[in-house]
This record gives C-alpha cells, sequence and structure tokens, in this order.
C-alpha cells in the first residue's frame, strides 16, 4: 500500500503559516507599544501591550516582557495599582530585575506607601550597589516615608499625588469652605477648624506652585516652621483675625 503524504503536508504548511501570522502580529503589536513608549504616549502603549498578551499569554518569555513593558508603562502613566500589579508579575518570574523594583517603588510612592517603596528601593541596590539612580530614589522614598509622618499635603486635600492643579484648587475650595472658621461659634470647634483651615491653605500653597511641589514630591516641606518659608507662611496666619474685636478675615476662593 502506498501512504499519501500530501495532507500531512498540506497540514503541516497551514500549522506553520498560522504561527508565522501569530509571530507577526505579535510582532508588530510590540513594536507600536514600544514607540508608543518613546512618544510618551503610555496609555496607548497599554493598549497595544493588552493586544500583545491576547495574541501570546502562554509563552513565558513573551508574556514576562510584555508585563515588563506594562509595569513600566503603568508607572509612567500613573496607574498605581496596575503598576504595583504588573511589576509584581514580572518580579515572580525575576526577582532581580531591577527595573520592575524601582519602578513598582514608583507606583507605591504614588499610593503612598512609602514604606513598601523604601523596601523596593532597598532591595535594588542589594543588587546594585553602584547605581545613582537607585540611591536617590532611595533617599528620596526614605525622606517621604519620614515626612509622611509629620504633614502630607496631598492627604490633607484628599487628591493622589498625581492630581493636577484643577484638581487641587477643586478640593481646596470644597474643604476651605467647609473648615473656615467663621462657620464655627462653639470656641473648641473653632480652634480645631483653624488648624485645619491653616493645613488647608498650606497644602494649596505648596501643591499649585511647580518649585514647592516639586520640594515636597522629594521628601522636603517647603513650609516647614523651621524653615524661612514656613515661618512666614505661618507668620501669616498668626492670631487669625477670622471676624471680631472689629476685624473681618476677608477669604477669596480662587
Amino acid at each position: 500500500a502506498v501512504v499519501s503524504t500530501q495532507s500531512t503536508g498540506d497540514q503541516d504548511h497551514k500549522e506553520c503559516f498560522t504561527h508565522y501570522k501569530k509571530v507577526k502580529k505579535l510582532a508588530k503589536h510590540l513594536s507600536q507599544a514600544q514607540d508608543k513608549i518613546n512618544e510618551g504616549d503610555y496609555e496607548e502603549a497599554l493598549a497595544k501591550l493588552g493586544l500583545a498578551l491576547k495574541t501570546e499569554n502562554k509563552e513565558a518569555k513573551v508574556v514576562l516582557k510584555i508585563y515588563s513593558r506594562m509595569c513600566l508603562a503603568n508607572k509612567q502613566a500613573g496607574h498605581a495599582d496596575e503598576g504595583i500589579r504588573t511589576c509584581t508579575v514580572v518580579l515572580q518570574s525575576e526577582s532581580q530585575d531591577i527595573e520592575a523594583l524601582t519602578n513598582r517603588a514608583e507606583c507605591h510612592i504614588l499610593n503612598n506607601s512609602f514604606e513598601a517603596a523604601v523596601n523596593d528601593y532597598q532591595a535594588a541596590q542589594q543588587i546594585n550597589n553602584d547605581s545613582k539612580h537607585i540611591r536617590d530614589g532611595l533617599k528620596r522614598a526614605e525622606k517621604l516615608l519620614k515626612q509622611s509622618k509629620k504633614r502630607d499635603y496631598y492627604k490633607i486635600l484628599g487628591v493622589p499625588r498625581n492630581a493636577d492643579k484643577g484638581q487641587i484648587n477643586k478640593a481646596y475650595r470644597k474643604l476651605a469652605k467647609e473648615f473656615h472658621p467663621d462657620k464655627f461659634k462653639d470656641e473648641a470647634e473653632k480652634a480645631e477648624a483653624e488648624k485645619k483651615f491653616i493645613d488647608i491653605a498650606a497644602a494649596k500653597e505648596v501643591l499649585t506652585d511647580d518649585e514647592k511641589r516639586q520640594q515636597f514630591d522629594n521628601g522636603d516641606d517647603p513650609l516647614d516652621p523651621e524653615s524661612d518659608q514656613g515661618k512666614q507662611f505661618h507668620r501669616n496666619f498668626n492670631g487669625f483675625p477670622f471676624g471680631g474685636n472689629g476685624q473681618q478675615f476677608f477669604f477669596k476662593f480662587q
């Protein structure tokens, strides 16, 4: 009997062609995602990476590469929770991946989880003790951790660390109206409102000024009572002339 190999050959050809199309499609998505990352369009990069993951979700090395790019893009886009999740996926396979550790550290900072950020930067430093980027990141995370135990302007206004000025001003106006001391008659409540009002005003002062906000994001409080700027700010609020004694504090909601 003669066994025909034509059908087997056709099937092999079909499978090879299908695989070729899949590989070509995957390469296209990954290339486009990298282009978008290079351009700073992280949302579109994440969309392309999502397509890449749908195309190939079984080959471990490819999946790891996709998650590695997702880790970076999420961090850059300010998606803290997704950044932590995707970076963690990478680290579960490659525990010494420095890029994933430092990207996850930055996502922890966005989430105000400064102790976790310190831990990730310390882990990265153990792998590479010569990196200035890691040293600077660890120093900043440690300063932010220390700062968080004092006064956190983002928490005071209830806004995320990547909030824009519109979000900051909106939160400020709402809270300033809510805690304006002239609204309170009881002396104890009025005194508590004055304290909150000063913190609210300080938060707005820092977070709407690019230079001061950068200082704060680096772990330094520009309105620290021990600093010259801080002393001046607190001196301006000293005594709080809200109504009474012939004085009236005219507050302008910007």
